[in-house]
């Protein structure tokens, strides 16, 4: 993940954005702001977001959609999300929510100390795992599988023991093998 990778809290409320800040701020990570879906929507897309608390109702484009869009476009779709809502327990909305594979619902007000460990816990844990990809991509490249293997399998090497079958070919299935007995 980038260096410049921030968290991203949206709230249409001054008030909202300043007391998640101070609620954050003890973490150390870079923190971004917007005040409505759109504003989210563009600094989502410009990919400096590694993590978004983001307001369900708001003017204009709500919280709802503004996932929605997210999980649509393939730099987006895995960037987690905290939605908050200041309008209670709500079944629809929470059904929604984790439908749309949000990582977690708040309520507001919230809670500076749940929300630090949720946050550290989503945010870390996606640096990781794109790191993880970073590196895989980079091995890959190194040893030429990516390219190899998708246009040229390698040829298996037989295996020193005569008295060991083949193996399977990739992506072979068990009704081909049966062609390749007879």
């Amino acid at each position: 993940m980038p260096s410049d990778t921030r968290i991203l809290i949206v709230d249409d409320h001054e008030d909202t954005l300043y007391a998640l800040e101070s609620a954050l701020a003890p973490l150390g990570y870079r923190l971004g702001r917007a005040t409505s879906g759109d504003e989210a929507l563009k600094q989502v897309l410009r990919g400096q977001v590694g993590l978004l608390l983001l307001d369900v109702r708001m003017p204009g484009v709500s919280g709802l959609e503004v996932v929605r869009y997210m999980r649509r476009v393939e730099q987006t779709q895995h960037i987690p999300v905290i939605l908050l809502t200041g309008f209670g327990a709500d079944h629809e909305l929470t059904t929604t929510a984790f439908g749309l594979g949000v990582a977690d619902l708040v309520l507001k007000p919230v809670d500076p100390w749940a929300l630090r460990t949720k946050v550290r816990y989503l945010y870390d844990t996606h640096r990781r795992q794109l790191a993880l990809e970073q590196e895989v991509h980079r091995l890959r490249a190194l040893t030429g599988e990516h390219t190899e293997t998708a246009t040229h399998p390698r040829p298996r090497l037989p295996h020193p023991d005569a008295r060991v079958p083949a193996q399977r070919p990739m992506g072979a299935h068990a009704g081909e093998l049966e062609k390749d007995r007879t």
